[in-house]
């Protein structure tokens, strides 16, 4: 998994515990050479604490991972076909089921039609955090520009690495959720768990048209 790549992907702005938008055993041993990113040295002590204790920890640790592969499967193709109401359907059991097996709190999950966005970006993910209201986890499937159904590997990532914030506070109980590099191995993780192999295995490679590239998201942080 490329994590510089992911950072990019997702250009999210981690908040405080109010409302956070961002749209195997864990370790708690720090990885050999670990990187931080640039806007570590921007940060109050106490977050370049939260930060470290994130960056520590590399995986979750779902228990029988095998029992959400069947969703994932049903995800996969009613994301293909379309049909958004069993893809909020799948999704949300795909995060109940995650949830359930860390012995941590549900939220809501709903899956929205089509990105909003501005002349630089679009949203693609979202995780809100209210104190004394259940968290609510938004994902859009289709492209703000030509209003395209995203690809499977594309929506099930947004949707990991939104899961992955509330994971953050109700079972790591970190006070912040930081984009660390340790956050993304946990999101890799995750997905290495839920998404059966067949799925993770790249198609072949199609040529690409001349044309102009479309423009990368720029990453923010704190």
């Amino acid at each position: 998994m490329d994590f510089a790549w992911i950072l990019a992907y997702y250009t999210h702005i981690p908040v405080n515990d109010c409302i956070l938008s961002v749209s195997c055993l864990s370790s708690r041993k720090p990885y050999p050479k670990q990187m931080r990113f640039p806007y570590y040295d921007n940060l109050s002590a106490a977050k370049k604490k939260i930060y470290r204790r994130s960056d520590a920890i590399g995986s979750i640790p779902v228990k029988s991972p095998g029992r959400v592969h069947p969703v994932t499967r049903k995800l996969k193709k009613a994301l293909e076909d379309s049909r958004s109401r069993d893809v909020a359907k799948h999704a949300s059991e795909i995060c109940r089921l995650v949830c359930e097996s860390l012995n941590t709190e549900a939220l809501v999950v709903r899956i929205k039609s089509r990105r909003p966005s501005s002349s630089v970006e679009e949203l693609q993910g979202l995780y809100e955090r209210t104190g004394g209201k259940r968290a609510v986890l938004t994902v859009w499937m289709k492209t703000a520009a030509k209003g395209q159904v995203v690809a499977f590997k594309s929506f099930m990532r947004t949707v990991l690495h939104e899961l992955c914030h509330h994971i953050d506070y109700t079972y790591f109980g970190l006070d912040d959720s930081l984009h660390t590099e340790g956050f993304f191995k946990r999101e890799a993780s995750l997905f290495r768990q839920i998404v059966p192999q067949e799925l993770q295995k790249k198609g072949p490679r199609k040529k690409k048209a001349s044309r102009k590239k479309s423009r990368t998201r720029k990453t923010k942080e704190p």
